[in-house]
């Protein structure tokens, strides 16, 4: 997707598409990730082409929006599915102005808000969740002797 050519002969510009002050040129999809779309999103597909593929088409119509206005970590696409996501910029890489590319490491999809009540609110679900593990190793702790 990279080195798509301009009109001026022999010129070349890498391929990228702003998202929320980064101009991603790439996409990394990890192992967790990979496991959690299979889980969580679609059994039947769960290719890397096909989640990439997916999640170029949605960044290219602006379908993917930050969960919270204020982190950028968690990403919301099509109002449904929450995505958790890094970016770090591309050695070497950078576009006609200068500026760096970056690449969009997914690191996993927690799900889909319509199916999963408790994602309609990320804050009070990881409190939650922090909560219950704490009590589970308090519970199954080493007891002094």
């Amino acid at each position: 997707m990279r080195d798509k050519v301009m009109n001026r002969w022999s010129t070349y510009e890498p391929y990228y598409i702003e998202f929320n002050g980064y101009k991603v040129a790439d996409i990394v999809i990890t192992s967790h990730a990979l496991s959690r779309w299979s889980e969580r999103v679609e059994n039947g597909q769960g290719g890397i082409e096909h989640i990439c593929s997916f999640l170029w088409e949605r960044l290219k119509n602006c379908k993917i929006q930050p969960y919270y206005a204020n982190e950028k970590d968690v990403y919301l696409i099509d109002d449904d599915l929450v995505m958790v996501a890094e970016f770090v910029e591309l050695k070497d890489e950078i576009d006609i102005a200068g500026n760096p590319l970056h690449k969009m490491i997914v690191v996993t999809f927690l799900g889909r808000v319509s199916q999963d009540i408790q994602l309609r609110d990320l804050k009070a679900y990881y409190s939650w969740l922090r909560h219950t593990r704490r009590m589970t190793l308090v519970k199954h702790g080493r007891k002094r002797k």
